[in-house]
């Protein structure tokens, strides 16, 4: 794992995507999705709003390390609220 630049935000960004996935998972098996329209411009499912939140974190992260010098914990704590209340309410 020489070649990969593992440091502490980028070990728990991956962790974080990979608990999300298993909450997912066992949320779709416990309760099944029903499709159903929020503040986003489509009918979407819990899984596709898990996505929509997946990328647009991923763009924050590379606009936040583009454009600023601030921590990269800022960052995540802005895609944790923002993630949380798209799915809540998207």
């Amino acid at each position: 794992m020489e070649w990969m630049a593992w440091t502490l935000p980028t070990a728990m960004f991956f962790v974080a995507i990979g608990v999300g996935l298993l909450v997912m998972t066992l949320s779709e098996i416990r309760w099944p999705t029903t499709l159903r329209k929020g503040f986003l411009p489509l009918v979407t499912s819990r899984g596709d709003r898990f996505f929509i939140t997946l990328l647009a974190s991923a763009f924050v992260h590379i606009a936040w390390l583009g454009l600023t010098d601030a921590p990269l914990y800022w960052a995540s704590a802005l895609c944790v609220g923002g993630g949380l209340s798209l799915l809540r309410w998207g």
